[in-house]
């Protein structure tokens, strides 16, 4: 669920300023805050995910991290994104000059990976998001559509609980979706060893 928060068009540096004074999860569209309210569920899946993650890179012994909040500022004026998942390279993050100041980054290279945990604005999520991350030269997206609120065009009839992973390839995302009794591939892991059905047992509890 989400809820706009202001009446006139921001910059995305007052945007930035504003964050800290505010709390709460907000992200920028054109100039306009949007209030990021999701679900339970929604929040068990982001933290599970990150947690497999996290544990993956400790032991593949990988230079990257997740932080509890962070920023990407796509390539669209006046806008600034709150993925549920952000995985950064850390030998990237001294080029990104907004990191410092504002938890902020700005170029792809520093991204291997962001999710997002799909509700009920899931349009954002395979329409201009995706379209942001590749332009941005994000090497992996992924799309957790756990309640199947995606069109039947993104996954399919008849429509389940499905995860999209987007993966950079000639500067374009090429797409596969992932249903129950399948495990992930992803190119930018080949490692990890998850599957559709672990992520959505992690929201029951």
């Amino acid at each position: 669920m989400v809820q706009a928060t202001n009446t006139r068009a921001m910059s995305f540096e007052e945007f930035i300023q504003w964050i800290p004074e505010s709390g709460g999860q907000y992200e920028l569209y054109s100039g306009y805050v949007i209030e990021m309210q999701p679900t339970g569920a929604h929040e068990l899946i982001g933290a599970f995910l990150a947690e497999e993650l996290t544990l993956h890179f400790r032991q593949q012994n990988l230079p990257y991290t997740i932080p509890k909040s962070g920023l990407i500022k796509p390539q669209q004026p006046e806008s600034g994104y709150c993925p549920d998942v952000i995985v950064l390279d850390k030998r990237e993050l001294a080029h990104e000059p907004l990191w410092e100041s504002a938890s902020t980054v700005q170029f792809g290279k520093t991204v291997p990976l962001l999710i997002e945990v799909v509700s009920t604005n899931w349009r954002d999520d395979y329409g201009h998001k995706l379209v942001e991350y590749e332009a941005m030269g994000v090497q992996e997206y992924w799309i957790v559509d756990y309640r199947a609120l995606g069109a039947v065009r993104y996954i399919g009839q008849p429509k389940q609980p499905t995860i999209t992973l987007c993966q950079l390839i000639e500067g374009e995302y090429q797409m596969q979706r992932f249903v129950s009794n399948q495990a992930l591939e992803s190119s930018t892991f080949p490692c990890l060893n998850l599957s559709v059905d672990q992520i959505l047992i992690s929201a029951s509890y």
